[in-house]
């Protein structure tokens, strides 16, 4: 099941970009960019969020979700965005990421949707803390419905070639 500290920490990351004045996009990816976190899995949480809803999103969306795992690792002083000091606590002062991450860093970096992504890395809370506050998420209503493709028949019954992972989100416990 998804869990109720992820859900405040991605409505807290989307509110700090509404409030902000980012574009719906940049809401809405920051509104996703954690969604396979407590629900699916968090190794590669950024690949599998992106691939998870990109059939009903803006591809600038699905990009934005994907990279800023790699970029949250790397530092761009021309945005103010720093190196997280919780990240210098869990992984150490010397930490390097593996080359996956630093390759697809470097790609996004030189990509056209690069401040997009970079944009979800500047309004995530990183960590998820009591101090995000509550926000009602009513007030993503309208963003979510205009940007967020809603299949007939439901998340996870519509064919997509990620339906089963709606559908694992749908039902956790149905592993027979």
């Amino acid at each position: 099941r998804f869990s109720f500290i992820t859900f405040r920490h991605l409505l807290a990351s989307a509110k700090r970009a509404l409030d902000d004045g980012q574009n719906e996009k940049i809401v809405l990816a920051c509104l996703l960019h954690d969604i396979s976190n407590g629900a699916l899995i968090r190794t590669d949480h950024g690949y599998w969020g992106a691939q998870m809803i990109a059939p009903y999103v803006d591809e600038e969306v699905a990009f934005a979700v994907q990279y800023h795992q790699s970029l949250r690792y790397f530092a761009d002083e021309s945005v103010g965005y720093e190196y997280p000091d919780s990240y210098r606590q869990f992984f150490g002062e010397d930490y390097v990421p593996p080359a996956y991450i630093q390759r697809d860093a470097a790609f996004a970096k030189g990509h056209r949707w690069y401040m997009s992504a970079r944009q979800v890395t500047l309004n995530d809370t990183y960590f998820f803390d009591e101090s995000n506050g509550d926000v009602d998420p009513d007030i993503f209503t309208d963003i979510i419905g205009r940007n967020f493709k809603q299949p007939e028949e439901g998340l996870g019954f519509d064919a997509s070639p990620t339906a089963h992972m709606w559908r694992t989100m749908i039902w956790p416990n149905n592993f027979l």
